[in-house]
């Protein structure tokens, strides 16, 4: 990319946004071109399900400002219908269209509908935008009753303890036999001890049988034979990739948009992929493409695609992240850190952290309010999960580019506890050191 070109990021989110920061940063001077389709500028999504639905802070107060001066057209409200990638095009609605000189793909997901459910009733909701977050609020304004949320992932969690932080009474439902369950016995039964001791209800090792909506309530009858009423029930179920618009445009479409290592779209020399819908090879953990739906992703993915697009498809270097995320629910907070959800088999690392082992290697880690423990075990990961040699280093041109602040910083400190951790027994004394290197 060079001065006088146009480069359109689609997708209005943390990672679209971090992209048209780092292209800045990296002396960027040409066009660009911002479509997002929601009417807002970016904001931090994670306090959708939490501080947002709580009303703990307002909209505004949500907003992610950009690092650098960005100098981007906005065009927000603004759906992408379709991708010509031959002509280098973004159609837009009312036949508008966008020429590219470089596409950056960063539409993320939308959340997955349940089968059945009533979704033109206003107090059946998902929860994954700012309006979501409104429109719970309202519905939760217009009746005390009970709420319910169907969902046992982290979501789900999150929006369970924020209503009963607000006082409200609500049930989680959810097919797995405890929440959480996929981090393991351990995390699991820590946080149903967390929501047993909040008084909030757990219906696990269930699905909605049938749906009753009424003038004031939904009536919800389970497969257990219990019957639930709510003034408001939250779909919280996981999510699909936002690629629709993309069919028909000679990207590979497959769970995501499929990408090479260095977040090239496969095969195009011109369009790169960032946060939730990117399908790309972590070469840390192997060769097979996968999707990581994690807000730090979604920063770290968002830089490295344009770093990609200005050092050009055969210079770029691979994406080799290890990943991190964390939560809090109720007083407890909740890290991950490298893939658990690869791992076949768990082990138990120290107090309140798991660990998650495929063939023999350690995978991943998921601590229960254990941060200083999780800085020991994600320097491990780090060392057992290397970016394989050759080391792919950037470009002069990029290396020696400064960066200004250090965005990546906040969310560090947020994941790594800044209290020292002498008292954390070294890695080497530790359980999982029996684990293989692999």
């Amino acid at each position: 990319m060079s001065d006088g070109d146009r480069i359109v990021i689609v997708g209005a989110g943390v990672a679209g946004l971090r992209s048209a920061e780092r292209l800045r940063e990296l002396g960027f001077d040409g066009e660009i071109v911002l479509v997002g389709d929601e009417p807002r500028k970016p904001y931090h999504r994670p306090m959708v399900s939490k501080e947002l639905i709580t009303g703990g802070v307002k909209p505004v107060a949500a907003s992610l400002e950009p690092y650098v001066d960005l100098d981007v057209h906005w065009r927000l409200g603004t759906r992408a219908t379709w991708l010509d990638s031959k002509e280098r095009t973004v159609h837009l609605p009312g036949g508008e269209s966008l020429w590219y000189d470089g596409l950056i793909i960063a539409t993320g997901v939308y959340p997955r509908h349940l089968p059945g459910s009533p979704r033109h009733d206003p107090r059946v909701r998902v929860l994954r935008t700012v309006e979501d977050s409104l429109a719970v609020r309202r519905a939760l304004g217009n009746s005390n009753k009970s709420v319910v949320v169907i969902g046992s992932g982290l979501i789900g969690n999150e929006f369970a303890a924020s209503m009963r932080y607000m006082g409200r009474d609500v049930t989680l439902i959810g097919h797995a036999k405890a929440p959480l369950h996929r981090f393991g016995e351990r995390i699991a039964s820590a946080l149903t001890k967390e929501h047993q001791h909040h008084r909030a209800k757990l219906a696990m090792n269930t699905e909605v049988r049938n749906w009753i909506s009424t003038k004031e309530t939904v009536g919800l009858h389970l497969t257990n034979n219990q019957f639930l009423v709510a003034s408001c029930v939250v779909l919280s179920i996981g999510s699909v990739p936002a690629v629709d618009w993309l069919r028909g445009s000679e990207l590979t479409i497959d769970d995501g948009v499929l990408c090479e290592a260095t977040l090239f779209a496969t095969g195009a020399e011109d369009v790169v992929v960032a946060g939730d819908v990117a399908k790309w090879p972590n070469l840390r953990i192997d060769e097979t493409p996968r999707r990581v739906e994690h807000w730090m992703n979604g920063v770290e993915s968002g830089r490295a695609a344009a770093e990609s697009l200005m050092l050009g498809r055969g210079n770029a270097r691979p994406y080799t992240p290890l990943p991190r995320a964390w939560s809090s629910l109720y007083d407890a907070r909740l890290q991950t850190v490298g893939m658990p959800s690869l791992g076949k088999d768990t082990i138990e690392l120290s107090d309140g952290v798991t660990g998650f082992v495929r063939d023999g290697r350690l995978i991943g880690a998921a601590g229960w309010d254990r941060p200083k423990a999780m800085i020991h075990w994600t320097a491990e990961l780090d060392r057992r999960l290397p970016v394989p040699e050759p080391v792919f280093r950037a470009a002069p041109s990029l290396a020696e580019t400064p960066i200004g602040e250090d965005i990546l910083a906040p969310f560090e400190r947020d994941f790594l506890s800044e209290t020292p951790t002498e008292a954390v027994p070294a890695p080497e004394r530790m359980p999982w050191a029996r684990v293989p290197a692999g």
